[in-house]
């Protein structure tokens, strides 16, 4: 079971990941779109973190997003250990998502439901 460290070391990592997506990361697998990293689980021992990203496209652009992730997994992990401040950082494990495609299907499907004319009755 993850302690208070683990998951505010964990929410640190996202957040780094998440900047250096916006900011540095030229990857052009990366950049095409909105790619988002939708959460991190740390292991207990802090030696190694996946990290679960999505894109607004689908599954097929989350996995080509993760291609490009992993190709830039050693200068990410560099930046957290220099930003975090970590002895040893640890070894990263991008996973695709589709959880964004999915939410914006499930509020597609709420508006079909909703009616336009919001009078009360």
């Amino acid at each position: 079971m993850p302690n208070f460290r683990n998951a505010r070391l964990s929410e640190d990592i996202k957040r780094e990941i998440s900047g250096m997506i916006r900011e540095q990361i030229k990857d052009p697998r990366v950049k095409d779109g909105l790619v988002s990293v939708v959460r991190t689980e740390l292991s207990g021992d802090n030696s190694h973190c996946k990290v679960y990203i999505s894109h607004l496209d689908g599954k097929e652009a989350s996995e080509n997003a993760v291609k490009g992730l992993e190709s830039a997994g050693w200068m990410i992990r560099k930046e957290i250990s220099n930003k975090l401040r970590l002895k040893k950082c640890p070894e990263l494990k991008f996973i695709a998502d589709d959880s964004i495609e999915h939410s914006a299907q499930i509020s597609k499907m709420l508006e079909n439901i909703i009616p336009e004319d919001n009078d009360p009755v």
